[in-house]
């Protein structure tokens, strides 16, 4: 009599706590936890870089390696044909002539170009540069 009580009263002991204290290592799935996919080219790799400009003020664009600063009015697009991923460490820069903050959305439409859309953010800061690293990986900053 003692032995199944005693296993009913552990069992039910147990099922409290675990219902009381979930555990924090409760599984998920990856599209809740992951994030979005990196964005990387072949090191070397000739990269056509499209940006557009989904904001409704000016937006100034430039490669700080020896370009002066484009203007991107609203819903413009410019393609950058130039830029090769052997140079180290290629960037962009790019920024609101009203100091709008932006929100760089970057995508892969295709093997060869990297699409860079700015938008205007709610961030104290927002994003101000686009790096293309020698090694193919994209970082926003």
């Amino acid at each position: 009599m003692f032995k199944p009580l005693s296993f009913a009263l552990i069992a039910i002991t147990v099922l409290t706590a675990s219902i009381n204290n979930p555990s924090p290592t409760l599984a998920g799935t990856c599209a809740s936890k992951c994030g979005s996919r990196l964005i990387q080219f072949t090191p070397g790799q000739h990269i056509r870089v499209e940006v557009i400009n989904s904001t409704p003020n000016l937006i100034k664009i430039q490669k700080p390696s020896g370009t002066d600063a484009i203007s991107l009015s609203l819903g413009q697009k410019l393609s950058l044909e130039q830029i090769e991923g052997t140079e180290p460490n290629t960037s962009l820069i790019f920024w609101s002539e009203t100091g709008l903050s932006l929100q760089a959305i970057v995508s892969k439409p295709n093997f060869g170009t990297l699409r860079l859309e700015l938008r205007p953010t709610l961030r104290s800061l927002g994003d101000r540069s686009l790096y293309i690293m020698d090694d193919g990986k994209i970082n926003v900053f």
